[in-house]
């Protein structure tokens, strides 16, 4: 009876939760600092790593928590959005807080949220660092949720800033053009401090390495500059390659497939070098470590299930390409459902060339102001000359799918790869 009341009572907190909040972003850190401000600070009392970029990000997250707490340290992460439990957002040695945790601060504090009018990510994000601060955690490993330089995160002095590869995504917000989006990623980067570029064009690291002097970061490590992943390989171990680099050459598996899990690597290899004692974790000590890394929903495969949880067409591209690489038992369905907001006939286009039949239908959980037209959607597909159909009801394209191919592929947002777990019982725990 104890566990029945305890989980209606964190159910009943995290409703009232999205209900007193405000759903819509508003970029500013005026209401996330004042909110830190009657919790003491609490983004003050252990020490960060910040990581910001359109896509690649969780994955590197990911990376820098597993070595560091291979390494023997207590790590936090800080993640967002999650995919079956709201928990998922506050890992503490690789496991989701407390639902009494969650439920002790919203009782607490939510009249202080509402009073300060923070947004929900602004409330989740100073309940991150409390709950971080209160476990006495060594180190707590930050992925910002938009943007960099307005985001709720962005209040922290980390001990290392690394910026991923730079996308075209919330461009309502942050700009139109990758060069008008990579100085509000680079909005991470603090005087004194290490500041990692990983992105790949040459044009928009230079944008970013020049936003990292002018914000006086130092010193400032350009992925590119210090060597390159060459001879990539997928296996079934995940992504193999050689890091060639003035220092010598290393041998690295990344245990998460995928091409671009390369450059993921090297973001997350080259913020543990830049690390200050006592964390800092050199290549040759970082590398083996990464081999037996899981993450949920990054081209997860589960029977001839895979998650990948790709919500723009870059992320598209690259779970396209993986998908060809890899290549699964044919034919292949691609089970999709994309926020309206997004550039969904993009993601279409990237993996029309690899898939033998599209199953359009509608996430349970993404909210009601972003559904996609999936007989829009449907009709697009058909024009182009696709396999297409729609199964608006989630859970009968979940049951039907299979019939229909060897191998599912279920993407478009995190609310359909989370759903989609949800119902098939997949744990985003076991990767």
């Amino acid at each position: 009876m104890g566990d029945l009341l305890s989980g209606a009572n964190y159910r009943a907190a995290l409703e009232a939760l999205f209900a007193r909040t405000t759903g819509q972003w508003r970029l500013g850190l005026d209401r996330v600092e004042s909110l830190l401000a009657v919790l003491g600070d609490p983004h003050r009392r252990v020490p960060v790593l910040h990581v910001a970029g359109t896509n690649g990000k969780g994955s590197v997250c990911a990376a820098l928590e597993h070595v560091l707490r291979r390494r023997g340290w207590r790590v936090a992460k800080y993640t967002s959005p999650h995919l079956v439990d709201f928990r998922e957002r506050f890992l503490i040695d690789g496991r989701p807080v407390p639902e009494t945790a969650i439920v002790d601060f919203l009782d607490r504090w939510t009249p202080t949220v509402e009073r300060i009018g923070a947004t929900f990510f602004e409330a989740t994000t100073a309940m991150g660092f409390q709950l971080f601060a209160d476990a006495g955690v060594d180190l707590v490993v930050i992925e910002t949720g938009l943007g960099g330089r307005l985001d709720a995160t962005n209040v922290v002095d980390p001990l290392v800033a690394g910026v991923t590869g730079i996308g075209l995504d919330h461009t309502e917000f942050l700009g139109t053009t990758r060069a008008q989006i990579a100085p509000e990623k680079a909005g991470i980067f603090k005087p004194g401090r290490p500041a990692v570029v990983g992105e790949p064009d040459a044009e928009i690291r230079a944008i970013l390495a020049a936003e990292a002097v002018r914000r006086g970061a130092s010193p400032i490590r350009v992925v590119a500059e210090e060597g390159a992943a060459e001879e990539i390989e997928l296996t079934a171990a995940g992504t193999r390659f050689r890091w060639c680099r003035a220092a010598g050459d290393l041998e690295v598996v990344m245990g998460l497939p995928g091409r671009h899990q390369a450059s993921n690597a090297l973001v997350a290899l080259t913020m543990l070098d830049a690390l200050p004692a006592p964390f800092h974790v050199p290549p040759e000590a970082a590398a083996p470590l990464l081999a037996d890394l899981r993450l949920a929903g990054r081209f997860s495969r589960h029977g001839s299930w895979i998650f990948d949880v790709a919500h723009n067409p870059d992320g598209a591209v690259v779970s396209a390409a993986t998908l060809q690489a890899v290549a699964p038992p044919a034919p292949v369905v691609a089970l999709v459902s994309v926020l309206g907001d997004k550039d969904w006939r993009g993601i279409l286009d990237a993996l029309a060339p690899v898939v033998d039949r599209f199953i359009l239908t509608n996430a349970p959980t993404a909210p009601a102001s972003r559904a996609w037209d999936a007989e829009v959607a449907r009709r697009y597909a058909m024009d182009a000359g696709w396999v297409a159909e729609l199964i608006p009801d989630f859970e009968t394209a979940l049951a039907i799918a299979p019939s229909r191919g060897a191998t599912v592929l279920v993407t478009g947002s995190f609310h359909t790869v989370g759903d989609a777990m949800a119902r098939l019982q997949v744990n985003p725990a076991t990767g």
